[in-house]
């Protein structure tokens, strides 16, 4: 596996490894049991576990023989962080729209 790091937005960026990461949110699961939800090869799967391990947004375990994967909870909040910029900004965009909504 590539071992240069990735920016978590570009992991992302992907429909798939966004599917990825929902999985992983609910629980810790296998390569195995995560290809079982796709539509592609397991090493298709891997491949995109290999771009968001390399963005940090996984963290891998081993048990045994195998590996078990896990979301990063405190990368996504770098996403978290980037959008609540963007969330206040909506916020008062639409605040602004009430005020005139209750005005007409």
């Amino acid at each position: 596996m590539n071992t240069a790091k990735r920016d978590i937005f570009q992991a992302v960026a992907d429909p798939t490894r966004r599917a990825i990461l929902t999985l992983l949110a609910l629980q810790v699961m296998t390569p195995n049991a995560l290809a079982e939800h796709f539509n592609m090869s397991r090493q298709a799967v891997s491949k995109h576990i290999g771009v968001l391990a390399q963005a940090h947004a996984v963290k891998l375990e081993y048990r045994g023989r195998e590996i078990h994967y896990h979301i990063n909870a405190k990368k996504m909040q770098e996403i978290d962080q980037w959008m609540a910029t963007f969330r206040n900004l909506w916020d008062d965009k639409f605040g602004q729209l009430d005020e005139v909504l209750k005005d007409i």
